[in-house]
């Protein structure tokens, strides 16, 4: 099967085990029997998946793995679950305003981009794109408190 991995390098993705994913059957364990590097993907074989029609029920799903597998980071360092759904709070020319929720974030090359999303608590109901620009436009990631504070203009 092929897999798209977003772990760095991109082959840390297989040295996790167990792998979970959420079928439309419910979510199922599996484990990485195999697998080489394809151009930009993986190319995996999943112990007892050997024939095309089962590979094809696994395919476009999300892979998880247990979080107590992955490396701790340096401070100031985050994975990306780690922010999503944080309160996103903008000080921006003296004024202190909730721009909403990050939804989800992307990933430009250049650098990540938080997509804010607003919510019950925000300035408006607006989706905002901030780039994830520690020190020029994000001040704070606070997990404590669930907030990340920016410096951005409420009106982009």
């Amino acid at each position: 099967m092929k897999v798209h991995s977003a772990t760095q390098p991109m082959d840390n993705i297989c040295h996790y085990s167990p792998w979970w994913l959420k079928t439309r059957h419910g979510v199922k364990q599996v484990e990485i029997e195999d697998f080489k590097p394809h151009g930009q993907n993986m190319v995996v074989h999943i112990k007892g998946i050997d024939d095309r029609d089962a590979a094809r029920e696994l395919c476009q799903i999300d892979i998880a793995v247990e979080r107590d597998q992955i490396p701790d980071l340096e401070a100031g360092d985050y994975y990306w679950y780690q922010l999503q759904d944080l309160k996103v709070i903008s000080i921006y020319a003296g004024q202190e305003t909730i721009l909403g929720r990050v939804s989800h974030i992307l990933e430009t090359g250049a650098n990540d981009v938080l997509v804010v999303k607003g919510d019950a608590d925000s300035i408006d109901q607006s989706e905002r794109l901030v780039p994830y620009v520690p020190d020029q436009y994000v001040k704070s990631v606070d997990l404590n408190s669930q907030t990340i504070t920016v410096d951005w203009d409420p009106d982009f």
